[in-house]
């Protein structure tokens, strides 16, 4: 019976823990159901809110690709305009590497008929000299070498910048005073620059007296002259003819430059400007007369610049009455090799004092 009560004993034993385990499960199955679609929602947002995120990198990413789409076009477009200016450049290059060398060409024919119009003129020199022995120039005639030297008073319109006073500043005393030896009997002089400075502050608006000592102390006062800012010598002439000319004068104007500034500025503009300054009577007789001497700071380089200034200069002596001098190379101070002519592209040379 003992044997029989302790096996029924165990047997209810092991059924209920079997039972409880069983029920525990169960129950831990139904927490876990309970529980799992609050688990799902939170997922859920969580995915939908960095898909929000991505798709907001995903927007900025585009809008950083169009920017930079937009600057790489531009980048495209200043390339295609970059060689599109550089072969532009190239054929202008070209072109005036062409120029150059057609004017060396040319340059090297004109030397050799120079020399041969120069021996000729030395060949010739007793002859000339035999027939001007017996000339004597009409007692009307106020001419020297061609220029016209009947006036009393002397305005030099100076272009003292940089180019000028680097490479030509020398020969613009020389030749100041050269021109001054070339009129005997004058009554004034006055020295301005380019941009309307003069000389000698205490002559300010009237003339310095002609005297020996004056024109040392004026060439002196030419050599340490100050700076000017710009070439063109249209301020120049207008504080001349303004402030000096007065009605029965014989005055005249002596530009000494080497190129003007005015790039945007045409020559027919300049010449007029200068007409309505120096305007003329009945007869046609302007105020003042203007003579102009180019130095040839840029010739070498065949500048372009050089070249407007000496077809400025010539425009404006043709109609002022005056006379164009070019010098080509400075001799030392002995005088000048000069060009006079027309035009600056056909001029003939010959040496002759200033």
């Amino acid at each position: 019976m003992r044997k029989e009560r302790d096996t029924e004993t165990f047997s209810l034993s092991f059924l209920d823990a079997v039972t409880c385990a069983f029920g525990a499960v169960i129950l831990l199955l139904v927490l876990t159901k309970i529980y799992e679609p609050q688990i799902i929602e939170r997922s859920k947002q969580e995915l939908i809110g960095l898909i929000a995120v991505l798709q907001q990198e995903l927007f900025e990413m585009r809008g950083e690709t169009a920017v930079m789409n937009r600057e790489l076009q531009t980048v495209d477009e200043q390339l295609l305009e970059s060689g599109q200016r550089l072969s532009s450049r190239r054929k202008l290059v070209t072109e005036a590497q062409g120029r150059y060398d057609a004017l060396q060409v040319a340059a090297q024919g004109e030397t050799e008929e120079r020399q041969e119009l120069l021996a000729a003129r030395q060949s010739l020199t007793e002859e000339m000299k035999a027939l001007l022995a017996d000339y004597q120039p009409a007692k009307d005639d106020t001419t020297v070498g061609g220029i016209p030297v009947d006036s009393q008073y002397l305005a030099f319109v100076i272009d003292s910048s940089g180019s000028m006073m680097a490479g030509a500043w020398r020969t613009v005393v020389e030749t100041v005073e050269e021109t001054l030896q070339v009129y005997p009997d004058i009554k004034g002089i006055q020295v301005i620059d380019t941009d309307g400075y003069y000389l000698d502050q205490k002559y300010t608006g009237r003339w310095i007296p002609d005297s020996a000592a004056n024109r040392r102390r004026i060439l002196r006062g030419i050599e340490n002259m100050r700076q000017a800012r710009n070439s063109s010598p249209r301020r120049g002439v207008q504080k001349a003819i303004e402030a000096f000319y007065k009605p029965g004068l014989k005055m005249s104007v002596f530009i000494l430059g080497d190129d003007f500034d005015e790039d945007r500025t045409t020559i027919e503009q300049i010449a007029g400007f200068v007409d309505r300054i120096n305007t003329s009577d009945e007869f046609g007789n302007r105020l003042v007369r203007i003579h102009a001497v180019a130095f040839p700071v840029h010739i070498k380089q065949f500048n372009l610049r050089f070249v407007r200034f000496s077809h400025l200069m010539r425009t404006l002596c043709e109609r002022n009455g005056g006379t164009f001098i070019a010098l080509t190379e400075s001799s030392g101070g002995s005088g000048f090799r000069i060009q006079i002519g027309a035009r600056p592209q056909e001029v003939t040379t010959h040496d002759q004092d200033i």
